[in-house]
């Protein structure tokens, strides 16, 4: 049989984007979707700190192995879902860093979703231009 490890759980979304988070008690690798944080960012660095931002408020960056599964949307919605995942996985891990997190905005879910397109218009809200004759 094989023994499973013990995870604490966090799920975070923003736009179309949704992220499912597992920390593992580790040495502070990152995974996401199967491959190293950074190759899934496209090696980009400022996407990769913002990821870690939660966990550097709470000064845990190597105590924890992050594996995270990020669905939907684009890498920006992506990475944003994936910090409030990880905040929220944190606060079930340890209750007296909520405050922290919260004070810092990292608690909070962005509402903004993309508006839908009626019909008669060219897009949500662009009109057809005014011709006078």
């Amino acid at each position: 049989m094989v023994a499973t490890k013990k995870y604490t759980y966090g799920l975070g979304r923003r736009k179309s984007a949704t992220a499912t988070v597992r920390l593992y008690k580790g040495k502070g690798d990152i995974t996401i979707n199967n491959k190293p944080a950074l190759e899934y960012l496209s090696n980009n660095k400022t996407y990769l700190a913002e990821i870690t931002d939660p966990l550097a408020l709470a000064e845990r960056q190597k105590d924890y192995d992050i594996t995270i599964i990020a669905k939907g949307g684009g890498l920006a919605g992506q990475v944003d879902a994936i910090k409030l995942a990880i905040s929220k996985a944190l606060t079930a891990e340890a209750i007296d860093l909520r405050p922290v997190l919260k004070k810092a905005g990292m608690m909070k879910r962005d509402p903004r979703e993309k508006e839908r397109k009626k019909y008669g218009l060219r897009s949500a809200r662009k009109k057809e231009q005014f011709s006078k004759r």
